[in-house]
């Protein structure tokens, strides 16, 4: 029997929920069969029909220097030959964290964790024993994970899906969580006037992936400091997407504003499950075993994980690397814009680093409600278009993409002709 899309994503619904294991994945939002795929190398991917894609996916973020890069893979098969896991410490896990902390100043200290969803969990349990306060803010749009606190009008797949609060979030639980709007300081400023001494911290993405990319307004971060550090909470950056992704430092590192603790994802792993909380010693010591915070994890700092990050920072650590990836992304949404243009449709596209994000909107959306102006039956239309020219972009209008350094003027010039074609489409609509 011919091996199809539709024929596994059949197969799939029977055994797995939605036939996927990650919501978006599911193509709910842009309509379709999902793209099963069998193999990836540099910047592509291929189904299992053959079908080749120039692939800005990207894992969701973690192939910054393309798929199955030789040196992370040489890491990882080196480091599974000693052993697939151990459930002690391994030198590796030092090896990382040394890194990571050299790279961001405020870090001292760091916990592994096994996702990203994990990492901004502890953090937050971390937030509120440090601070004896059960109280938090988060943002409209901002995805930090599943954890429930933080599942309170989510970004990524839960816009996707038009359900920005879960179900099975229990009342009492959601009620501590506080929820303003990202770039607007005044209604951060409204929940420390209204709950003075109760919030134990303001967790944010620095600059939002999974409602698209949002770029911060001047003077946005800088004021969550200042009332953090004024109303004595955590202000905790969610970098586990824009980490080592927008600047090899974070957005941290191109806005020059210092969180208290940051949590990390993705790049990290160099595709591997990762997650870590970073922080200075006098935060970070409040976990256990040293403080009375409980965290822990069956393979958290596993070696093959730890291996393909170290390996991934050797890379994205080299001169020059993020000026080349963000001319790279650069040409791309400029490229994108221009086409546009041509065909009359109403379209804008941003990036920062090998972080962009496409809007069909005349402008960038600076908040969530901007997000949702944008016209999704455009998006729909250009997507499937780019998908059936061999691009393949993530399934959903609210999400980012993502340009790792394989991407060449082959690829980029391969895109930007498919998506003159593709804004044809979308404009007949």
């Amino acid at each position: 029997m011919t091996q199809t899309n539709a024929s596994e994503f059949e197969r799939a619904q029977k055994v797995l929920v939605g036939g996927v294991n990650s919501a978006v994945r599911a193509f709910r939002a842009v309509g379709g069969t999902p793209r099963f795929i069998a193999r990836a190398e540099g910047p592509y991917m291929w189904d299992v029909e053959g079908k080749r894609y120039v692939d800005y996916v990207g894992s969701w973020g973690p192939m910054i220097v393309g798929h199955t890069h030789p040196q992370v893979v040489a890491r990882v098969t080196e480091a599974a030959s000693r052993g697939l896991s151990f459930g002690a410490p391994n030198v590796l896990e030092t090896v990382l964290a040394e890194r990571i902390c050299e790279i961001f100043p405020h870090v001292e200290q760091v916990r592994f964790t096994s996702s990203g969803t994990e990492a901004a969990m502890s953090a937050l349990r971390l937030a509120r024993g440090h601070t004896g306060r059960t109280k938090i803010i988060k943002f409209e749009g901002c995805y930090h994970g599943t954890a429930d606190s933080l599942l309170v009008k989510a970004g990524s797949g839960a816009l996707a899906f038009g359900t920005p609060s879960s179900a099975g979030v229990p009342d009492d639980l959601a009620k501590h969580t506080l929820v303003a709007q990202f770039n607007d300081l005044d209604s951060v400023r409204t929940f420390f006037d209204q709950h003075p001494d109760e919030i134990a911290c303001v967790m944010v993405e620095p600059m939002p992936g999974n409602m698209n990319l949002i770029q911060p307004a001047p003077g946005f971060h800088e004021g969550l400091r200042e009332l953090c550090t004024r109303h004595g909470a955590l202000l905790i950056f969610d970098e586990v997407m824009s980490g080592f992704r927008v600047a090899l430092g974070g957005a941290q590192e191109r806005l020059g504003v210092t969180p208290d603790l940051t949590a990390f994802g993705k790049v990290i792993g160099g595709g591997m499950p990762v997650g870590a909380i970073g922080g200075p010693a006098s935060v970070m010591g409040g976990l256990s075993p040293l403080g009375t915070v409980y965290q822990a994890g069956t393979l958290s700092g596993n070696p093959l994980a730890m291996a393909a990050g170290i390996a991934t920072l050797e890379l994205i650590s080299e001169p020059g690397f993020f000026d080349a990836l963000d001319t790279t992304s650069q040409r791309l949404v400029a490229g994108l814009r221009e086409r546009a243009a041509a065909h009359g449709v109403p379209f804008s596209a941003q990036a920062a680093g090998g972080m962009a994000g496409l809007y069909f909107r005349a402008t960038p959306p600076s908040s969530f409600a901007e997000v949702q102006q944008a016209d999704t039956g455009a998006f729909k239309r250009f997507y499937h278009a780019l998908l059936e020219d061999g691009v393949y972009l993530p399934p959903s209008p609210v999400e980012a993409f993502f340009v790792s350094s394989a991407h060449g003027d082959e690829q980029i010039q391969a895109t930007l002709d498919a998506a003159d074609r593709a804004f044809a489409v979308a404009r007949e609509g």
